[in-house]
């Protein structure tokens, strides 16, 4: 089993930018696929990006290309989402996940250990 906890969130004018981290504890980070996920109110969670257990590939949603960049550090076992040019509908709970089996999953229904959750807010 994996513990995570995100943090990193906060408020931030539309055009700006904020790092996210996720520190993981418990079992080998190394073996999980790890993914970013974000949920407004009243919407369903969306996959943002992923990225596989030894950073060798990742993925966007078409939404955030361009504009997000997620890493990971294993050795500090935590996983990141530098967010550049942040826009309002960017403002959500966003999620950190884990995965044994699913490399790049944008089905959050795939990921086995979820985090609590850090609000980012993007003000116009």
């Amino acid at each position: 089993q994996v513990q995570l906890a995100e943090s990193g969130g906060g408020l931030v004018q539309a055009g700006g930018s904020l790092r996210l981290s996720c520190a993981a504890s418990g079992r080998t980070f190394s073996s999980y696929h790890m993914g970013w996920f974000r949920q407004a109110p009243g919407k369903e969670r969306q996959f943002v990006a992923a990225i596989t257990r030894s950073s060798g590939s990742t993925s966007y949603a078409d939404s955030v290309k361009g504009r997000f960049t997620i890493s990971r550090d294993n050795a500090k076992n935590t996983v990141y989402l530098q967010m550049n040019s942040l826009k309002p509908e960017d403002t959500a709970n966003y999620f950190c996940a884990a995965t044994a089996y699913y490399s790049l999953s944008r089905n959050p229904s795939n990921y086995d250990y979820w985090g609590r959750g850090t609000q980012v807010t993007v003000s116009s």
